[in-house]
């Protein structure tokens, strides 16, 4: 495997603010490794096992939150459209009290 994608992950993963042990240390060691030239393949092997690790929990909980947004969301659209339609029927009837309000204030007229 080439350096330069390495070297790409490693950078992408150094911009996050990474706060656990584990991975602080094996972000450390791998970019030493990298710094002296090629990581060995058991180098390589290791990072990414410890960024997949690391980072697959952060995708469960950020698709969960994304699903939770998406339901809080699909309540809101079906509330708007209640609301667009009960909007409506209320605008109706107002027409309809106001047409006979007209009428009798016509009627009521001298």
């Amino acid at each position: 495997m080439s350096e330069a994608p390495l070297r790409v992950l490693a950078e992408r993963v150094a911009a996050f603010h990474i706060t656990d042990r584990a991975m602080l240390r094996a972000q450390n060691t791998f970019t030493d490794a990298l710094r002296a030239g090629e990581p060995s393949p058991a180098a390589r092997e290791a990072y990414l096992r410890a960024v997949r690790t690391y980072f697959s929990g952060f995708e469960r909980d950020a698709q969960a939150q994304l699903a939770g947004v998406d339901r809080e969301l699909d309540l809101l659209y079906q509330r708007q459209y209640n609301l667009a339609a009960e909007r409506g029927v209320a605008h109706k009837r107002l027409e309809a009290v106001q047409g006979v309000l007209a009428s009798v204030a016509e009627l009521a007229s001298p």
